[in-house]
């Protein structure tokens, strides 16, 4: 497989700064924010080193908590207690522990680690962000209404779960886009983002992918002297950390046309890894020699996205890799679920909610969740002794959240339960059918069971996740599950 990551200017002749980008975000709803960090290198050793990291919030009280943060000389965590840590690169993420996980205004927790180093630098680390928001003491308050749509954006069609800040949108969920019409020989598209990667479509072709851009303007130039069309797909998750989009901007003698029509057709992809396309990209198991996961992975080329595309439909990806329904990856960030993040606009932001603009009815919601909940063992101390007690608890959370879909969407939307193949259970399969079944019972006719497998899957993305090959087969076995269901669009 050649890697895309390298083709950042196929078709672009340069960037520009773009001077005026501002990093705030807006939650939807008040809250005061602030905190500081003490990061200490408790004791140090040949290739290993304790570390303890002690929060202190100076915002409004917190009942859990995530704080990120980025190495700057290669450590590895190896263990930690008091919070889960996980790692991706030089970027860190630790969870609250069921016992720390509450903050009170002013109140403080820790939690520590051990972990390895080069045995030449070891340096104190800095940049924590604590549920999004920047350690350094300064405490800020947010608006609980969002702003008025920005005028850059006002001929831009915006699919995906995003708020103003400004004359930008901010964002977290894989899989948002946005698509403009201009006339001229080139198009800029203003960005605030160092985090993720985006596929940038001209007329319906592909002619860059932007890796990071920071803040930029990111030009595509060259083009004939006509009508064209644009449309930015934000490829990565980013579930910690936030995108900022500010609109796109004619080449000299051009100009934005009017907002392309939305589509008709709106389908909604609710589930983990699978639906975010993680590691879809690679061709092997280890993604740690050709880039890691976010370099292999493509939300908009997932099952979901292949799906909405070839039924010419609009389409939100709300997916969080590792998480369950009432249980995450091996048990981990326990106390939290996937329901906790869904009705977020920007994930890591404790009370933010998205409002929907009332243009958002999918008349298809999809939900995969629960290779995460039954895909490992149980672990000692874990909230279920037995898999019969999980799988009650997972049957009972999905009938929950599928009240809350009907209270979002109405009873004439088609939901769709679906499960795949586990090497190690058929659990999954069994629980969500009998989800199906359940609600069927209780009078809900609009939902619906889809089991998917095939033989031909090779399961070569990152971490034995379904390859872009995989998600092609799975797109084409959930295109003929669609076209049996009483769908009137």
């Amino acid at each position: 497989m050649t890697l895309k990551r390298g083709l950042l200017a196929i078709a672009a002749v340069g960037s520009v700064l773009a001077g005026m980008v501002t990093a705030a975000t807006l939650p939807a709803a008040a809250v005061e924010a602030g905190c500081t960090v003490s990061y200490t290198v408790q004791s140090q050793w040949p290739g290993g080193f304790q570390g303890n990291v002690v929060i202190t919030n100076l915002g409004d009280p917190l009942s859990s908590w995530t704080l990120t943060w980025s190495f700057a000389a290669g450590q590895t965590v190896t263990q930690s207690w008091g919070a889960t840590v996980t790692q991706a690169g030089a970027a860190a993420t630790a969870v609250n522990a069921s016992y720390t996980a509450s903050l009170p205004t002013n109140g403080t927790q820790s939690f520590g680690f051990t972990g390895t180093w080069n045995n030449s630098s070891n340096p104190i680390t800095t940049g924590f962000r604590l549920d999004g928001t920047v350690c350094n003491g300064v405490v800020s308050s947010v608006s609980p209404t969002p702003q008025p749509s920005a005028s850059a954006l006002a001929n831009v069609n915006t699919v995906g779960q995003t708020e103003t800040a400004g004359n930008y949108v901010s964002y977290a969920w894989p899989g948002i886009y946005f698509e403009a019409r201009f006339h001229g020989t080139g198009v800029g598209i203003v960005l605030n983002d160092s985090v993720n990667d985006y596929d940038v479509s001209i007329d319906g072709a592909t002619p860059a992918e932007i890796v990071t851009p920071g803040q930029t303007t990111y030009w595509i130039n060259g083009l004939s002297n006509a009508d064209h069309t644009v449309r930015l797909d934000k490829r990565t998750e980013s579930p910690w950390q936030v995108g900022q989009f500010g609109g796109f901007v004619p080449a000299a003698g051009g100009s934005i046309l009017s907002k392309p029509a939305a589509r008709t057709r709106q389908i909604e992809f609710i589930g983990d890894s699978y639906t975010a396309g993680y590691g879809n990209q690679a061709t092997q198991h280890d993604c740690s020699t050709i880039g890691g996961v976010t370099a292999n992975s493509d939300a908009d080329e997932s099952f979901g996205a292949l799906t909405a595309k070839s039924l010419n439909a609009d389409y939100q990806i709300n997916a969080m890799s590792g998480m369950g329904m009432v249980r995450n990856y091996n048990g981990s960030s326990a106390g939290t679920d996937f329901r906790t993040y869904y009705n977020r606009t920007l994930e890591a932001v404790n009370n933010d909610v998205w409002y929907n603009p009332g243009t958002w009815h999918p008349q298809l919601v999809v939900v995969g969740l629960g290779i995460n909940d039954f895909s490992t063992a149980l672990n000692s101390g874990e909230a279920w002794s037995t898999t019969a007690q999980l799988a009650a608890a997972y049957e009972s959370a999905y009938q929950g959240f599928i009240n809350t879909l009907r209270q979002q969407y109405g009873p004439n939307t088609v939901i769709v339960v679906s499960a795949t193949a586990l090497s190690n259970t058929t659990l999954f399969a069994q629980s969500a059918q009998q989800v199906v079944a359940n609600r069927n019972a209780m009078g809900d006719k609009n939902v619906y069971y889809w089991y998917y497998d095939d033989p031909s899957l090779d399961h070569l993305g990152c971490d034995w996740h379904p390859s872009l090959h995989d998600d092609k087969i799975i797109s084409g076995l959930l295109d003929n599950f669609i076209s049996t269901l009483p769908l009137s669009w």
